[in-house]
């Protein structure tokens, strides 16, 4: 929002707001205990509960020996598979995006104990022994690439846990070791290996990859219906009557970020989709300096990829503009922040004006002028 007249420096703190549900909801990937990207292949006795699917890809094999237990059933490359995916997809996005709350890099998952919230890998993760879940609320692992299980390794649930409240979502692949009993639902950007008598309570929802199941029992777990809106992901509410999450008139999803599209899906809350920059239309984007003949920030000094030529020396406006000596206008955006060089220094500060001095030890320095529209 543009002003007419500052003649301050502001200083502005941001803090991120993450708000945790009780429930993660999967659309109507929630039917299946074990889907596929590629194929569902089994050996031995594997018993499914819950729907057992594959999309884009075909093959299933190994159905019998393998059962899947009524009224579920099998959807081969179906629309119901295909939309599932999709659902899938939505849902991975969404854990995905949630902000970290503990990084857990580097340590191996048995023996700690956890309570509700968001852990973070930023490469692979692995399970030797006894992970403990205690409490009634969300968990959710966003795993960079793999995650391991040893042989015979558990995830075990205290006051109040629930299997439904369990998401690990993988960016790579999952293998759970032999005789692993295994809780939560398990969404794998590739594949999902079930090596023999690991047991899932919980989802193998794998979205490109091979599910590879070996005398496995794979259970979905579901969690009771809605109650209040505090039963629901982020921009739901609760209709107590039908027992179900559903987004409202107007949903609580703006995340105060101009560069993200802010909408609510009714399978997992809201969803804040980053916009894709669009350099060389003319107009200063999103995450754009300048933009073509739109080279106010540093006149005659645009570059091709819409960045300004490192010579010019000002106040960055985060997500867009860099403010030369001298402006008056600092362009669209709010979130300014002090730099030298044309870059970016520290974190947001709210630098009104431009610097006095080309000196790049001298960061501080700058002039406060009248920023009008």
């Amino acid at each position: 929002m543009k002003r007419r007249s500052l003649i301050i420096v502001a200083i502005v703190a941001f803090a991120g707001l993450q708000v945790q549900a009780k429930a993660q909801s999967l659309g109507t990937a929630e039917s299946f205990a074990v889907l596929g990207g590629s194929t569902v292949t089994n050996t031995g006795s594997s018993v499914v509960s819950g729907n057992l699917g594959v999309s884009p890809g075909s093959a299933i094999t190994g159905f019998p020996p393998g059962t899947v237990v009524p009224p579920s059933t099998i959807h081969a490359a179906d629309a119901v598979a295909g939309q599932a995916q999709s659902d899938l997809t939505i849902a991975y996005n969404a854990l995905a995006g949630m902000a970290c709350d503990t990084d857990l890099t580097g340590q191996d998952l048995g023996g700690l104990t956890l309570t509700p919230g968001v852990y973070c890998f930023s490469s692979s993760a692995q399970l030797t022994g006894t992970l403990t879940l205690n409490g009634s609320g969300l968990f959710v692992f966003q795993i960079g690439s793999t995650i391991t299980t040893a042989s015979n390794s558990s995830v075990l649930l205290t006051n109040g846990g629930q299997a439904c409240n369990v998401f690990w979502q993988v960016g790579s692949s999952a293998t759970l070791g032999t005789g692993t009993a295994f809780v939560g639902n398990i969404l794998a950007l590739t594949s999902i290996t079930l090596n023999t008598g690991a047991d899932v309570s919980g989802r193998a929802l794998a979205r490109n990859g091979a599910v590879t199941m070996d005398t496995n029992k794979v259970s979905i777990n579901s969690c009771a219906p809605c109650v209040s809106d505090t039963d629901c992901a982020p921009g739901l509410v609760c209709d107590a009557n039908a027992g179900v999450c559903e987004c409202t008139p107007n949903p609580p999803c703006d995340d105060h970020n101009a560069c993200t599209t802010d909408t609510c899906n009714s399978a997992t809350g809201c969803v804040n989709t980053p916009i894709v920059p669009s350099c060389g239309d003319g107009h200063v984007g999103c995450n754009e300096e300048c933009d073509g003949a739109d080279d106010e920030a540093c006149p005659g000094q645009c570059t091709s990829n819409c960045t300004c030529a490192r010579g010019v020396i000002g106040c960055r406006i985060t997500g867009g503009r860099i403010v030369p000596n001298g402006a008056l206008k600092p362009g669209p955006y709010g979130e300014i922040t002090k730099g030298t060089g044309g870059g970016q220094v520290g974190a947001p500060c709210g630098c009104i004006g431009c610097f006095t001095t080309p000196d790049p030890d001298d960061d501080l320095a700058f002039q406060q002028v009248a920023l009008q529209s």
